[in-house]
């Protein structure tokens, strides 16, 4: 074999057999596309097993591995252009991966009819994006013509493998470690043959075939002592080659997880073990053992997560390393610290070839040579092989989970989607409990970012877990696919479960289930303990996200004082902390507040601070709050048309729409604004989405807003006073007295349009009560000039005989307005320019000191009787 023909493997002849067997077309249905699996460990060979497949396959192949950066699509790209002629090919076969015939359409694209082996290496690391596309492709599993494609898929054991499809059985190819004649030549290979022996077979003993520590050792000894001329030391695979080898699984260990494990590894072996092996070095009597950890102040609550990542065992009455060599690492003086450290008598390295061939345990014929200054060079700045850089899934979880908080408190949401998703996947098996957190971690920034499909992606990421959290995720699922039907019983128990405890945690991801739900007095009750408890406890980092779940359960009850106030408190907590996005999240929900209680100047102060984080962002929940505050703010300033023009892409469907759980809520508002501002086709037809929406009993305030819309879209007088009627009898039992004002004033706005001001005083004197009360003064104001309109007592009555001051054109202007035309549509009716009618009734307004469309109506109306 020549330098040039890859690597060397070891002891893998019967895996590539079972490769080999299961890429034949005799052990699959006629022209369907083989699916292998590979499960190796770091150091055991598993790239270079996809290697030399590859090269051994008939046709063309190709070897992908995890893309080094993160981002959506990554994945299929890296293929794509490994794959196609040139850039332009690729790009275009990114594109059709996107698209409905998803992988299929993208290969098709490609030019070459020859059979392909596609190697995926590393696959569970890749983008979620890439990765469900590629799974969706198996599992449909039906023959593709000549089936021309192979795929050979690897990954780490732990790391969880797509199937083709249910009636997949075959296991995956696993790798094991190494028998001893496959020991002896990996050894023999690695030290260039220049190995006595007698140290080779003590060697052999010593590594028990691990790949990673027999290359590690054979890199520290010096040559005279690999050759025999030299006296060996007492221990050839000393503490130094562990430490190397698993400085990485200890090194990303939390303090106090890792103190203990020193605490346990230097325990083992005492008198006290018991058990069948007293003196076992691999065992520590549990209670001696924690006692002397509280002895030398180690902190013993993270033996569960020890445990759960399978570094230590429980048996009986002990503790139990179920890896020898971890635990010499672990008790090992200097611990971690030294990995990575070259002692002074280190022997030659292998040189060159490529990296995974140094990564994956695959090691080139020709070294020989010891290396030269350069090679030497290269290597550390390679690093040490897999074994060595591999960090054990637990700790490798968390870092990730670290990340995606980092990207979750100030980033694009969606790079916090990834780092969650690719945590829960590494802790799935090794820490069940934080793999369930950081899926649900993954669905929230996802939410955030309004892409249902990402929400979707994390709740089915891992099997279903026992309890709430099943509940939860189950709940979600329904929901976020519109089956409202199947999403109430889960999520109802876990509001009844949440409400029972005290872990904010829970308490939060309870008051969620009530937001969906629409039980928005349940999910401010929750919120609220949460509140409590996360203060109690100074989890700070906490607090901003339970206040901004609670100014929107506030805002959604329309008790906007409340909610002002919790976010105004969010957004203190999330500046203290540092949450950039959460403080995006409560600019949104002040600007909303803002605009019910008519302050302009504020509306636009945090809507622009809301969009100028959110936008970048990606966080489409808060943009859209800002967008509809900014609407609702038009609308109660008499600017209809710009209401509607800025709410419309907001309720609608697709990519270009709102968030999808605001869409709905928003409607009532742009019915309002597009019948004012004469779209009301557009209004029927949302009105008509909301009210299959409304039948999903999501909502309380509701069927009370859809009467209210169908009656300003009503055809005739009998029927729009149907509706008004039955919309304030919905109202009764519908639970947001600011929604059952807004009801109030438009009914009495109709009926003094009219000209029945004795009907409208009742219910526009409600409607200004209840504004008053919830310092809804934009609102308040409206509804003082439509009292005015009507001549009702102890309001001032406007001066009719002010619209004379006019000049002949601005009293044109002002009539149409106040027959609810707009901008737009007076400047057609005057051949005019909508600048000039802008301009015209500025003037208008303060020569007549008015300070809306509405109060000219009244004007109007009264100089008309």
């Amino acid at each position: 074999m020549t330098a040039d023909t890859g690597p060397v493997l070891y002891g893998r002849e019967a895996e590539l057999a079972a490769v080999s067997q299961l890429l034949s077309p005799a052990v699959r249905p006629l022209g369907a596309e083989p699916l292998v699996r590979v499960a190796g460990g770091p150091g055991e060979g598993r790239s270079a097993l996809l290697a030399r497949a590859a090269r051994d396959f008939p046709g063309a192949a190709c070897v992908v591995g995890a893309p080094p950066r993160q981002v959506p699509w990554s994945g299929a790209r890296a293929l794509f252009d490994a794959l196609a002629p040139s850039a332009a090919a690729a790009g275009r076969a990114a594109r059709l991966a996107r698209g409905p015939d998803g992988i299929a359409a993208a290969l098709a694209s490609l030019p070459g009819r020859e059979p392909v082996l596609l190697c995926l290496d590393d696959f569970p690391l890749w983008d979620a994006h890439s990765r469900a596309a590629f799974a969706a492709h198996w599992r449909a599993s039906r023959p593709r013509g000549g089936a021309r494609l192979g795929w050979l898929v690897a990954a780490a054991p732990g790391r969880p493998l797509p199937a083709a499809d249910a009636a997949d059985a075959a296991p995956p190819v696993r790798l094991p470690r190494l028998c001893r004649a496959s020991a002896r030549a990996l050894v023999a290979d690695a030290a260039g043959g220049r190995v006595d022996p007698a140290v080779g077979e003590r060697l052999l003993d010593e590594a028990a075939g691990h790949p990673g520590v027999l290359v590690e050792t054979v890199r520290r000894l010096a040559p005279g002592v690999l050759a025999g001329t030299v006296p060996r030391p007492g221990r050839l695979v000393d503490d130094g080659v562990l430490v190397t080898v698993y400085g990485g699984l200890l090194g990303a260990l939390p303090a106090d997880a890792r103190r203990l494990l020193g605490v346990v590894a230097r325990a083992c072996g005492a008198p006290e073990a018991s058990g069948p092996a007293p003196g076992d070095p691999d065992r520590a009597a549990t209670g001696p053992t924690l006692a002397r950890a509280r002895s030398l102040r180690v902190p013993t609550e993270a033996l569960d997560g020890l445990v759960a990542a399978g570094l230590l065992r429980l048996r009986g009455g002990d503790l139990v390393f179920p890896d020898p060599f971890l635990r010499r690492a672990a008790a090992g003086e200097g611990g971690p610290s030294r990995a990575g450290r070259r002692s002074q008598g280190a022997g030659p390295r292998h040189p060159g070839g490529p990296r995974h061939d140094e990564d994956r345990g695959g090691i080139p014929r020709h070294a020989a040579a010891p290396p030269d200054r350069h090679e030497r060079h290269r290597a550390d700045r390679l690093g040490p092989p897999p074994v060595v850089r591999a960090r054990s899934a637990a700790a490798r979880g968390r870092a990730l989970v670290t990340r995606g908080f980092a990207a979750l408190a100030g980033g694009p949401v969606m790079d916090a989607h990834e780092a969650f998703l690719q945590a829960a996947k590494v802790l799935r098996d090794r820490e069940p409990a934080e793999a369930a957190d950081a899926r649900f971690l993954a669905m929230e920034a996802a939410w955030t970012a309004g892409d249902v499909g990402a929400c979707l992606a994390a709740l089915d990421l891992a099997p279903a877990v026992p309890g709430t959290e099943r509940s939860f995720a189950e709940g979600l699922r329904a929901a976020l696919t519109v089956r409202p039907d199947r999403a109430r019983t889960p999520l109802s128990s876990v509001v009844a479960v949440g409400a029972a405890g005290d872990e904010p945690r829970l308490l939060l991801r309870a008051g969620s289930a009530a937001l969906v739900l629409g039980d928005v007095t349940a999910a401010a009750r929750l919120h609220g303990r949460a509140l409590a408890r996360a203060r109690a406890e100074q989890r700070a980092s906490l607090v901003p996200r339970i206040l901004e779940h609670l100014a929107y359960a506030e805002l959604r009850a329309g008790r906007y004082a409340r909610a002002g106030h919790a976010a105004g408190e969010g957004l203190r907590a999330a500046r203290a902390t540092g949450q950039l996005n959460s403080a995006a999240h409560q600019h949104a929900a002040l600007a909303l507040v803002a605009s019910v209680t008519g302050d302009g100047p504020s509306v636009a102060e945090h809507a622009e601070r809301a969009l100028a984080i959110g936008r970048p962002h990606g966080l489409a929940q808060a943009v859209t709050l800002a967008e509809w505050a900014l609407a609702r703010a038009e609308l109660g300033g008499g600017l209809a048309a710009q209401a509607a023009a800025r709410l419309a892409p907001l309720v609608g469907p697709g990519p270009r729409g709102g968030h999808f759980a605001l869409r709905m809520l928003a409607v009532p508002c742009f019915v309002e604004a597009a019948v004012a501002s004469g779209r009301a086709a557009e209004a029927r037809a949302a009105t008509e989405e909301y009210a299959r929406w409304a039948a999903y009993g999501l909502d309380r305030p509701a069927p009370a807003q859809l009467a209210r819309c169908r009656a300003l879209l009503a055809p005739h007088g009998e029927e729009t006073t149907r509706w008004f009627g039955e919309a304030l009898r919905h109202h009764e039992t519908g639970g947001n007295d600011f929604e059952r004002a807004r009801t109030l004033f438009a009914y009495g706005t109709w009926l003094r349009r009219r000209r029945r001001p004795g009907e409208a005083r009742g219910p526009l004197r409600d409607a200004l009560v209840t504004f008053e009360r919830a310092a809804a003064e934009g609102w308040a104001r409206q509804a003082r000039a439509e009292l005015r309109a009507t001549g009702a007592p102890g309001t001032r009555r406007p001066d009719p005989s002010a619209l004379a001051g006019l000049t002949p054109q601005q009293r044109r202007i002002a009539r149409l307005v106040a027959d609810g035309a707009t901008n737009e549509e007076v400047a057609v009716r005057l051949s005019l320019s909508p600048r000039t009618v802008d301009h015209h009734l500025r003037g208008i307004y303060a020569r007549l000191q008015l300070r809306s469309r509405v109060e000219l109506s009244a004007l109007v109306a009264a100089a008309e009787r």
